[in-house]
């Protein structure tokens, strides 16, 4: 359930019961049974509430594949990134271009302006600045 075993509940259970010692421990078990309980009719209020607002869908749901056991992270990443890698061999084996890219084509050298060499640099020179945007 919380991933502890048998033997680690019997020991938080001896550490709970030299804790709360004998006089206190009646009164927080009961406490503990208490909020099970009230648990328990809160679920089964949400499951009650749940039934009435899907109606008849209510009993198509397949509930094992809401199940969290059952999700292993590794193969949910593993899955998630070879996806990528499968689109793209699929596009390059039909001999396809990436429909983004087919503008690149149509540029050419001069169109694209880098602004000025950095190996022209001289740090004597004033920066350049707008005086109507400061």
């Amino acid at each position: 359930m919380f991933g502890i075993n048998g033997w680690e509940v019997v020991l938080l259970g001896l550490i709970a019961v030299f804790v709360l010692g004998p006089e206190r421990l009646p009164e927080y078990a009961q406490k503990l049974a208490q909020l099970i309980k009230k648990a328990r009719v809160m679920a089964e209020g949400a499951k009650g509430q749940l039934k009435d607002q899907l109606g008849p869908e209510y009993n198509d749901i397949n509930w094992r594949q809401y199940d969290p056991r059952q999700y292993d992270p590794r193969k949910i990443v593993r899955e998630a990134l070879i996806e990528p890698l499968e689109d793209a061999a699929s596009t390059l084996k039909s001999g396809g271009t990436n429909p983004d890219m087919a503008d690149v084509d149509a540029l050419d050298e001069n169109a694209v302006h880098l602004g000025p060499d950095p190996r022209s640099w001289d740090p004597l020179r004033p920066t350049p600045y707008d005086v109507d945007a400061t």
